[in-house]
């Protein structure tokens, strides 16, 4: 039995977060829901997360607006919000993502499934670099993705980050509440990564890009 894990994008009609914040925010998400007592022991969602992580662990990124947002609020699930600083007046709106626990797939709850699933662009202002000691989910620069798709894929990058690292560090970042940037690497920033030994996402290729494609490097500190 397949599983999917379903992360939710809080968008409205004209009010939109920037891209980077999404996904971050989704990254955080994934980690959050890893982290949480619930998926752990005898947690509630801990027998669906572990069938989940023993299969493919599949992510399905949806968005929502008024009414959609407030019904998938109510189901259970970890609400993230931004780690930005408050934007400016006249800026986009901090970036909100609700991550679910997994279900199998013909069992997603109603309020999630007929949520839209393509068609989310989100677009960046110009990005720092990412300050120094912090975790970096680098994208692929060769690669056209979806906002919604590279959610699920830095999502992914994050997920195996999480299961390379020692206690010691998860116990870290859990304190420093999951804090990591994501950001496009350069054509050759690209090529050194994929030689690093890091934890990198192959995607399977159902949406968007060719299998095997390599989507995500998660660079941690502590990973090296």
């Amino acid at each position: 039995m397949e599983y999917v894990l379903t992360l939710v994008l809080h968008v409205e009609k004209n009010d939109r977060p920037a891209q980077t914040d999404a996904l971050e925010t989704a990254a955080r998400a994934v980690l959050a829901i890893l982290a949480d007592e619930r998926s752990a022991g005898e947690g509630e969602w801990a027998e669906a997360m572990h069938a989940w992580q023993d299969a493919r662990i599949r992510k399905v990124v949806r968005r929502a607006r008024g009414i959609e947002w407030r019904r998938a609020s109510a189901l259970p699930g970890i609400t993230v919000t931004s780690a930005l600083p408050a934007p400016a007046e006249d800026g986009p709106p901090p970036a909100e993502v609700r991550v679910f626990p997994p279900v199998p797939l013909d069992e997603v709850p109603k309020d999630l499934a007929k949520l839209q699933v393509t068609g989310t662009d989100l677009e960046d202002e110009d990005l720092p670099e990412a300050a120094p000691g912090l975790p970096v989910l680098w994208v692929n620069p060769t690669l056209e993705m979806s906002t919604g798709k590279t959610m699920a894929q830095v999502g992914h990058a994050a997920h195996l980050t999480w299961w390379a690292l020692p206690d010691t560090a998860r116990k870290a970042w859990i304190a420093d509440d999951f804090q990591l940037a994501v950001r496009t690497a350069s054509p050759s920033q690209w090529k050194q990564l994929l030689k690093s030994g890091l934890p990198v996402v192959q995607d399977a290729g159902f949406t968007e890009v060719e299998p095997g494609s390599r989507t995500v490097v998660a660079d941690h500190p502590a990973l090296h």
